[in-house]
């Protein structure tokens, strides 16, 4: 396998399109290449069908009606428009949000930003050692200025779920709107949002095997009798329905879509295949001498984070570079050189945070790549040890 491109591991970060999401797309960027908006001729209503479409496709995977789904560049940009755009039409009602702090930086940097510019007190909620909320906690952070809950489906690093049927019950109860980051979960669990209560939900197709710059913000119809308002973030045409200007970006919205209804053919036969390969992955990095974290917690079935004590992940990644791709954790914060503010918040040391490995398989894994991988890594492990 030497002369072959390195084996990908690192789902969570992105995932390749599969080829049927790129077969529905390529006609979009040139026969059907038509402006959505185009209300006046052929072209026009070719491309406003294929987001419809696409619309309804997608909505079907969350169990939501169309006319819920806002179409955006991805779930930052849903998470903005959840976040800042309710934010602006009520916080003349109340200016008090409250979110955790293992949340991904879209929500978190949101959130500062409207607690330093325009007046938002926001409380970060903790977590234990395996990245668990304390739901008593959250009910008492609840104030009478509380208009928006915001908590994550599933953590983009260590792929815990929290529990948001049960979130959802504790929001309404309060009269509070449930906002929800779905982006690792969409595709992999059997999300649906009338069931679990999510008023507000950011999904993306770059993690469900679809194109990168689409994305899309859930919005339930009816709150406790009352339409929820958002402000938009940008003006212009007001392309989705007033919600979101700029012209639709429609080879990409068909691409959301045909990977919408692959996950949702593949889904239940895809969650046990992963999971198994996780298992086995676990298994061998367990003998090979690390420590799986929250490994007892209900968590996503493709996902492993790893402590491989006495060996920094910058050692251990490049060593491996040239056969696997495999992240410290989230790809937007690769870069920064800090330990994961996940593994912080859960309590980790910075040693033990920066010699941990966030391990994702996918769809096109095989068990001979897996079997290759395993080897890799420990032999890699026991390398660096028997320099230590």
């Amino acid at each position: 396998m030497a002369n072959r491109k390195p084996i990908y591991l690192d789902y969570c970060a992105t995932t390749p399109c599969d080829p049927a999401v790129v077969e529905a797309m390529l006609p979009f960027f040139t026969t059907y290449f038509g402006n959505a908006s185009s209300a006046s001729h052929r072209y026009g209503w070719e491309a406003a069908e294929a987001v419809q479409i696409a619309r309804e496709q997608v909505a079907k995977l969350i169990h939501a009606s169309p006319d819920e789904i806002l179409f955006t560049s991805g779930a930052t940009e849903a998470l903005n428009l959840a976040i800042q755009g309710l934010f602006t039409h009520y916080h003349a009602k109340g200016n008090h949000l409250i979110t955790c702090t293992t949340e991904h930086h879209a929500v978190l940097d949101t959130m500062q930003f409207l607690e330093q510019y325009r007046g938002a007190k926001v409380t970060r909620l903790p977590v234990n050692a395996n990245g668990r909320l304390d739901l008593e906690e959250l009910e008492n952070a609840i104030t009478n200025q509380t208009i928006l809950i915001c908590l994550m489906y599933a953590n983009n690093e260590t792929g815990v779920l929290h529990p948001v049927r049960t979130i959802a019950e504790i929001a309404h109860k309060h009269g509070i709107p449930f906002l929800t980051d779905a982006t690792q979960a969409a595709g992999i669990l059997p999300i649906d949002v009338e069931r679990d209560g999510m008023d507000l939900m950011a999904i993306s197709a770059h993690k469900m095997y679809g194109p990168k710059g689409a994305g899309a913000l859930y919005v339930r119809k009816r709150f406790q009798g009352r339409r929820l308002q958002l402000v938009p973030l940008l003006h212009g045409g007001g392309q989705e329905k007033g919600m979101r200007s700029g012209t639709l970006n429609v080879p990409a919205i068909v691409g959301f879509g045909k990977a919408a209804e692959l996950a949702l053919q593949y889904r239940e036969a895809a969650y046990i295949r992963l999971q198994k390969l996780r298992d086995q992955l676990e298994e061998a990095l367990r003998i090979a001498g690390c420590k799986i974290h929250v490994h007892a917690e209900p968590r996503l079935p493709h996902v492993t984070h790893v402590y491989t004590p006495g060996i920094p992940s910058r050692i251990l990644i490049p060593a491996l570079a040239a056969e696997l791709a495999l992240s410290a954790g989230s790809a937007c914060s690769s870069a920064t050189g800090q330990p994961s503010h996940v593994l912080k918040a859960m309590g980790l040391s910075d040693e033990e945070a920066f010699s941990s490995l966030r391990i994702s398989v996918g769809r096109f894994t095989t068990e001979e790549e897996l079997q290759h991988s395993i080897h890799l890594i420990g032999n890699a492990i026991q390398r660096f040890r028997q320099a230590d």
